[in-house]
């Protein structure tokens, strides 16, 4: 390392030549390649740099402990790393300066991960002469160190959206309780249907996050199977047998997790099936929340020409030129987030797709589209819950009148006078512009004592029957 105080600048070496890098720059040769060739989109996510410098940790700890690696260089090494740990992610992000759309093994973020350390390693124990290669990617390939900081920093991802849809869940079970018996009309076919209580359709909602959760965390133990130990195409080539048991052991230590270092390696390189079915579980979640916020959303729409049965929190104006206007806007992030996360999965399948031989060479668009899906749910998903379900209002005056209005009440007759004749009294009330009871009197078939008995709107939604 020559520095250039004229210009500012110091020379870099690696396996092709000289390149000249920013003095104030902790980054080498490989790293300043990359950020000259390779300059359109997003900075690759810092939790990837984090779970790096993890991975790079341990391995440097579990080389010393295996005598891969001398003890002194160990010490520099996990020093440096505690160095970049303490910085904050403006800081760190200074200098790590690559961005998504490079080497599709992500290499040139190893690098970059192995160049720092190295700069501030050598900085403060210039004697030493530590490597980028030879020292701090002691017994690993970029091929196996860059997808086990991919699952590492998922698993992260993962845990963040399971608290929130947590939240999600209590508020829904709150809700569902206060509403158990405030009946209203049912829909189907966006059509009047028989009674349901808002505490029920709640229910409905606080099933589809749980059942989403479930399909999350069956899917959680595939993101624990480590790639580290693979090295270049599978073989585990130049790294001693028993690392990837000790740096997996170690990991597990930092992230009290159960990451296992006991996979098949060749699948952990070419393949990133979890990643994709984890994805998958993403996927169904935003779906499902597209539903419960749209629901919401129209039930709340109004106040006025509108279905009007929900007041909804009045968070911000909701309009520029409409005073007194408050508009749904959390189920709007919310919605827009989803229409992220269902096109992100098209490219992470797609990408998923795309092992050629012994390597899926798409790594680091598959984790960015998968980070940014996972870090949108669990923010929207939040903030939908804080702002917009905490703050939802039942109706229940409007709810009622509605629901004296709803000519599917009839469907309680049916068991004592008949589908058909049911049916005419409906139509009848429809055509004349009557009330339903007014019509089964009118009919002669119901006496206003069997109507008051049989047509109970509560006791049709049975909700005194199920624990709310």
């Amino acid at each position: 390392m020559m520095k250039n105080q004229q210009r500012n600048v110091r020379i870099e070496t690696d396996s092709i030549g000289p390149v000249e890098v920013n003095a104030d720059v902790w980054w080498g040769a490989q790293t300043e390649r990359s950020r000259r060739n390779f300059t359109t989109g997003e900075k690759m996510p810092l939790v990837i740099i984090k779970a790096l410098l993890q991975v790079k940790k341990t391995a440097a700890q579990a080389n010393a402990e295996l005598d891969e690696l001398a003890e002194n260089k160990a010490l520099a090494i996990i020093a440096a790393i505690e160095r970049l740990n303490e910085l904050s992610d403006e800081q760190l992000r200074v200098h790590f300066p690559l961005v998504v759309y490079q080497t599709g093994s992500g290499t040139q973020t190893n690098m970059n991960v192995n160049e720092v350390i190295t700069y501030l390693a050598n900085n403060k124990n210039p004697l030493l002469a530590i490597s980028p290669n030879d020292d701090v990617n002691k017994g690993q390939s970029s091929n196996d160190v860059f997808p086990t900081a991919m699952n590492i920093a998922a698993l992260q991802a993962i845990n963040k959206v399971e608290e929130a849809c947590k939240y999600m869940i209590q508020v829904l079970e709150e809700k569902k309780e206060k509403y158990w018996h405030t009946v209203k009309v049912g829909r189907t076919h966006l059509q009047d249907a028989t009674p349901i209580t808002f505490g029920q359709e709640l229910s409905g909602y606080q099933s589809m996050v749980k059942h989403d959760l479930q399909f999350i965390e069956e899917k959680k133990p595939h993101l624990r199977e480590l790639a580290i130990g693979a090295t270049a195409v599978g073989t585990g080539l130049n790294a001693h047998p028993e690392l990837a048991e000790l740096i997996t052991t170690k990991l597990n230590t930092i992230y009290q997790e159960n990451f296992t270092a006991n996979t098949n390696k060749f699948y952990s390189l070419a393949a990133h099936s979890q990643l994709n079915a984890m994805h998958g579980s993403l996927k169904t979640l935003a779906e499902d929340l597209m539903k419960i916020a749209n629901d919401l959303r129209f039930l709340a729409s109004g106040p006025r020409a509108g279905y009007g049965e929900l007041t909804i929190p009045a968070n911000e104006p909701g309009s520029s030129i409409m005073p007194g206007k408050v508009n749904p806007t959390q189920t709007e992030a919310l919605t827009m987030a989803v229409t992220r996360v269902v096109g992100n999965d098209v490219t992470i399948g797609f990408a998923a797709s795309q092992g050629n031989f012994e390597m899926n060479v798409y790594k680091p668009v598959l984790i960015a589209a998968f980070l940014e899906s996972a870090d949108l749910l669990a923010g929207t998903i939040s903030s939908f819950t804080e702002k917009f379900l905490q703050g939802l209002k039942a109706n229940k005056d409007y709810m009622k009148g509605q629901l004296d209005q709803s000519l599917m009440l009839v469907t309680a007759l049916t068991p004592h006078i008949g589908y058909e004749e049911s049916a005419k009294i409906a139509k009848k009330a429809e055509r004349k512009g009557t009330t339903l009871k007014e019509a089964a009197l009118a009919s002669g078939k119901v006496s206003s004592q069997e109507y008051e008995a049989w047509v109970d709107p509560l006791a049709m939604t049975k909700s005194k029957q199920t624990d709310g």
